[in-house]
């Protein structure tokens, strides 16, 4: 009964910040008028339970990018605990079938939950390795204006092996193949409490994207006028990735003596 009223209670409180839609009524989309008032609490999820919500995330499959050519959805890679997500990076255990030298988890509510506009915060921490390289970020849900980059994407946090920084960056058509990198400028880097919790976010204003580390805005990536209308694909649902990626171009070369590596998630939680 108490679960019932909780999620009860959350949904009357989305119903009156968001219009949910789509399929299961997945998409989160804040009416018009609330981005200057108080935010209220949306969805949310504190990894209590004994397995990964699979009403709300999915285990990302493996691809060809460098972000996700180790992603699996090997057991070995994630560990509920606690109240704490683990995912994981590993030496691949079996590579009799899988041949990949390494494999690492992530999650994504693509297809489960996304939204437009708002606040996102995840408290987590981060471990360090060579060739290391955690994430959070959103991608659209829908191809509003074609295929990616078109889109657009938000790097809510990116972290590289040892660094004291992370970094956190829009991307669109029109800093990637344009190279309108700095009108405006597309990235900025914050310091963060290494190897500690850390709470990692953005608020997504119809002008704006203030990204945040700890409660702190960090950097800010504006709407600009008189521009190519690909400045600004943010203006609608987008979905969450959270990743223990390894290896790549930027990241560098993973050095297998560090591992396992871990992103250790407490919980995400949405306003609107």
């Amino acid at each position: 009964m108490l679960k019932a009223l909780l999620f009860a209670a959350t949904t009357f409180t989305a119903c009156k910040v968001s219009t949910p839609s789509g399929a299961g009524n997945h998409l989160y989309v804040q009416k018009e008028g609330r981005e200057e008032k108080s935010w209220k609490l949306v969805w949310k999820d504190d990894f209590n339970g004994k397995a990964l919500d699979t009403t709300k995330w999915t285990r990302i499959p493996p691809g060809k990018s460098d972000w996700n050519k180790h992603m699996s959805s090997h057991d070995d890679c994630y560990r509920l605990d606690n109240g704490l997500l683990y995912l994981r990076g590993i030496i691949n255990p079996d590579t009799s079938v899988d041949k990949r030298p390494f494999i690492t988890g992530g999650i994504w509510s693509k297809g489960k939950f996304a939204f437009q506009y708002g606040r996102i915060e995840i408290r987590a921490k981060l471990e360090c390795a060579r060739g290391a390289w955690p994430a959070m970020w959103m991608l659209a849900e829908q191809d509003k204006y074609g295929t990616y980059p078109r889109n657009g994407e938000i790097d809510i946090m990116e972290h590289l092996n040892h660094d004291s920084i992370i970094y956190q960056t829009t991307h669109s058509y029109y800093t990637l193949n344009l190279k309108q990198t700095g009108k405006p400028p597309h990235f900025g880097t914050a310091r963060l409490n290494l190897l500690e919790f850390n709470t990692f976010g953005i608020s997504w204003y119809p002008d704006r994207i203030v990204f945040q580390l700890n409660g702190q805005d960090t950097f800010t990536y504006p709407r600009v006028k008189d521009v190519d209308p690909s400045q600004w694909p943010y203006d609608q649902p987008f979905y969450i990735l959270i990743d223990q990626q390894l290896g790549g171009n930027w990241v560098g070369k993973v050095n297998p003596t560090d591992l396992p590596v871990q992103m250790i998630v407490d919980w995400v939680k949405i306003y609107q």
